[in-house]
């Protein structure tokens, strides 16, 4: 993850000339998620981040708030301007006793929030390692851990248990590990790929990978690592982060733009940042809406991020937002779930996301009382409020027409349902 002073994470350059030659061959369709799997994904268009470890004990950011000098001489990815000395950042881990971690209840908070998989954090850039991982002492389950609990464990099979998909964070940079970045690097990504491998193979079904960072495909030897990984769970989504195209794109901290081409996903915190930092201000309900649905008429999902406090648990007002959220989704998720970004490309004001015969026209701020857009190739057979409420709907050669009267306004959102004469999807985007 990044933060607004480390700048140069914003490039996350894809190496796609370097590697074209790859893709574009049957043999290598590894490096490729499934059809399906993309489409299962996108279909389920909000997902929960967990992003976690002993920093929380200090409330400072993760990884980024370690200080240490820059080592190596390879021009790989390194930290080192955060306020916690490295001494202290690397040893938090043989105090930190969270022992209110309850994995069943961070799965029910994320199914309360609607979400549909989980991306959880197993291993930032400080290289804590937050399963029982055998390449390291570094980890939850070390010998100098205060805490000696197989974290992915607990969360892999509450995950399992409630059905919800599991997309693993991995950070491929390693700002702990004696030979990331110097010049025997080549050992780190045995070490980086040993990992992987264990991660695979030792926690049942994995749905994704998530690495972070990018770099080139050399640096991590990124082409073998995909086609290991899919080599032992098949069925694997992975992102954009390591080198190579990936299955998505990763827009970071904002909304991710009009794109329907090719898949994407907005990670987003609900604070200020990724780790948990006491009397933080999180998003309110109509932001967190607001955000969701620009994603998804963006065509792309949001994974929303929580930060569970030093002793396990989720903090209490973002469960009571998480659950705001799902309680809105339970209404209105028709609109969201399983459809596709457009016809209408997303406005300052407006939004608008289709399935089968249907777009859904959101009005996420009123600035009139008449609503007139570009007219629609095909014909509209009924329109309706999602919300509640009624509607008049004309269509004419001056274009799209919408009243609403004041009191069936929804300050959230409010959602005009209309039924087409023939499939949503065929139409072009309109300005």
């Amino acid at each position: 993850m990044r933060t607004e002073k480390h700048r140069w994470i914003a490039i996350l350059v894809v190496t796609v000339v370097a590697t074209s030659a790859a893709w574009g061959n049957a043999e290598d369709d590894l490096l490729r998620a499934r059809p399906e799997v993309v489409q299962s994904w996108k279909d389920m268009r909000l997902g929960m981040f967990v992003c976690w470890g002993p920093v929380s004990l200090t409330g400072e950011e993760i990884g980024w708030s370690r200080h240490a000098p820059p080592t190596g001489s390879r021009k790989v990815p390194w930290g080192g301007e955060g306020k916690t000395p490295k001494d202290v950042y690397d040893n938090l881990y043989k105090k930190w006793k969270p022992d209110k971690f309850n994995a069943d209840e961070w799965v029910r908070v994320a199914g309360d929030m609607g979400a549909k998989y989980m991306i959880f954090l197993v291993k930032h850039h400080d290289g804590f390692c937050l399963y029982d991982t055998k390449l390291t002492e570094y980890r939850s389950t070390g010998p100098e851990s205060a805490w000696k609990v197989d974290v992915i464990r607990r969360v892999a099979d509450a995950c399992h248990k409630a059905g919800l998909k599991l997309i693993v964070y991995y950070s491929q940079p390693d700002w702990h590990h004696p030979d990331y970045g110097t010049d025997r690097h080549d050992r780190y990504i045995e070490f980086l790929h040993g990992q992987v491998r264990e991660l695979l193979t030792n926690y049942g079904r994995i749905d994704g990978l998530w690495f972070d960072l990018g770099g080139k495909p050399g640096d991590w030897n990124s082409v073998q690592l995909f086609k290991m990984a899919r080599g032992l769970q098949p069925h694997l989504i992975i992102n954009n982060r390591l080198g190579l195209p990936g299955d998505f794109d990763t827009p970071e901290q904002q909304i991710g733009k009009f794109q329907t081409h090719r898949p994407w996903e907005s990670c987003i915190t609900l604070g200020t940042q990724w780790s948990w930092k006491p009397n933080d201000q999180i998003k309110t309900l109509k932001e967190c809406i607001d955000i969701l649905v620009r994603c998804a008429a963006g065509d792309g999902n949001l994974v929303l991020n929580t930060n569970p406090m030093p002793d396990g648990q989720i903090e209490p007002r973002q469960v009571e937002r998480f659950r705001e959220i799902g309680a809105w989704l339970k209404q209105y998720g028709q609109s969201v779930y399983g459809t596709r970004g457009g016809p209408y490309k997303p406005m300052q004001d407006i939004a608008s996301t289709s399935k089968g015969n249907t777009v859904y026209i959101h009005v996420l701020n009123w600035s009139g009382d008449t609503i007139t857009l570009p007219n629609l190739p095909k014909k509209v057979l009924a329109a309706s409020l999602l919300t509640g409420g009624t509607v008049e709907v004309k269509q004419d050669d001056r274009g799209l027409t919408i009243q609403v009267p004041a009191q069936s306004r929804q300050e959230i959102d409010t959602i005009v349902k209309l039924d087409l004469n023939g499939p949503a999807l065929d139409i072009p985007p309109l300005n």
